[in-house]
C-alpha cells in the first residue's frame, strides 16, 4: 500500500480529488493508476484527511530504465489521449486547486517575465520572451478537458522497459491538456519528442503552450535553485537550452 499525506491545508483538496474521480478514470483507462483503497480522518495528531492507496509496481522513470523513447512516446502520448477523451462533465476546473495547470500560461506571464529578465545574463532574454509570447498568443478553444497536470519522470513508473503506471493525480482537472505535454522538453529527446506531438495530435497553437509550461517551470527552477543546488539548477538549465535549440526553425 501507499498513504497520501497532505503537508498543508493547501494540498487537502488533492485527496479529495483522488478519492472522487480516481475510480471512475480508472475504468476508462487501458494504462494502471493510483487506486484508492480509504480515507483517513483528521484526528489531533494529524489534522488534514489522507488517504490510503493500492501498491503499484515499478520503478520511477529515467532514461535508463526505458528500452525504447520512441515507443515509451508513443505510449504515454496514448495514456494522454485516453484521458482527454473521457467525459469530463461535472469534472473540477482548473484553478488555485491544482495551481492553475490547465489554465493559460498567462496566470504565470509576470513570473516568467521576471526570471527572463533576472537570468538575461545566462540566457538569450529576446529568444526567451518570443518563445513565451508565443504561448501567450492563444488560447484553448475547444471544451475542457481531464489532464493530470504532473506529467514528469517521478509520477510515472515502468516496468520491464515500459510504460507500467501513472500516478500521483494531485493536481487533476479540467482544462486546456496542453501543460501534460511540457515533458517533450523536460525529458524527450528531438526523435521521441516528434513521436509525442504526433500522437497527441496537438495543432501548433497548442504546442506553443506547452511549450511555455515547460519554460515557465524550468525558468522558476533555475532562479529558485542557481546559487543553492547546482545539480538541479544545471537540469533546469539543460531545459532551457533544449527548449531554445529545439525552437530554432520556430522563430526564424
Amino acid at each position: 500500500m501507499s498513504v497520501r499525506l497532505p503537508s498543508a491545508s493547501g494540498y487537502v483538496p488533492q485527496v479529495e480529488k483522488e478519492q472522487k474521480w480516481l475510480p471512475i478514470l480508472a475504468q476508462k483507462l487501458s494504462v494502471p493508476i493510483p487506486s484508492p483503497l480509504a480515507k483517513g480522518t483528521p484526528t489531533e495528531d494529524y489534522p488534514f484527511p489522507w488517504s490510503i492507496y493500492k501498491w503499484i509496481e515499478g520503478e520511477a522513470l529515467t532514461r535508463e530504465n526505458v528500452d525504447d523513447l520512441n515507443q515509451f512516446a508513443t505510449d504515454l502520448g496514448g495514456f494522454l489521449v485516453e484521458l482527454q477523451s473521457i467525459n469530463a462533465s461535472g469534472g473540477p476546473l482548473t484553478g488555485a486547486h491544482n495551481f492553475y495547470r490547465g489554465s493559460h500560461p498567462s496566470v504565470y506571464d509576470q513570473e516568467t517575465r521576471n526570471s527572463i529578465k533576472n537570468n538575461r545574463d545566462t540566457f538569450d532574454e529576446g529568444i526567451l520572451t518570443r518563445l513565451w509570447n508565443l504561448a501567450l498568443d492563444s488560447r484553448w478553444e475547444l471544451d475542457p478537458v481531464w489532464l493530470h497536470g504532473d506529467v514528469a519522470p517521478g509520477n510515472i513508473l515502468v516496468k520491464n522497459g515500459m510504460l507500467h503506471a501513472v500516478i500521483d493525480f494531485g493536481i487533476l482537472g479540467v482544462g486546456d491538456p496542453s501543460c501534460d505535454a511540457a515533458m517533450a522538453w523536460t525529458f524527450f529527446d528531438h526523435e521521441s519528442r516528434e513521436v509525442f506531438k504526433a500522437v497527441l495530435k496537438m495543432d501548433e497553437e497548442t504546442w506553443n503552450r506547452a511549450r511555455g509550461w515547460a519554460l515557465w517551470k524550468a525558468l522558476i527552477t533555475y532562479e529558485e535553485n542557481k546559487l543553492t543546488d547546482v545539480l538541479k539548477a544545471k537540469e533546469a538549465q539543460n531545459v532551457i537550452l533544449t527548449i531554445m535549440e529545439d525552437s530554432e526553425s520556430t522563430l526564424s
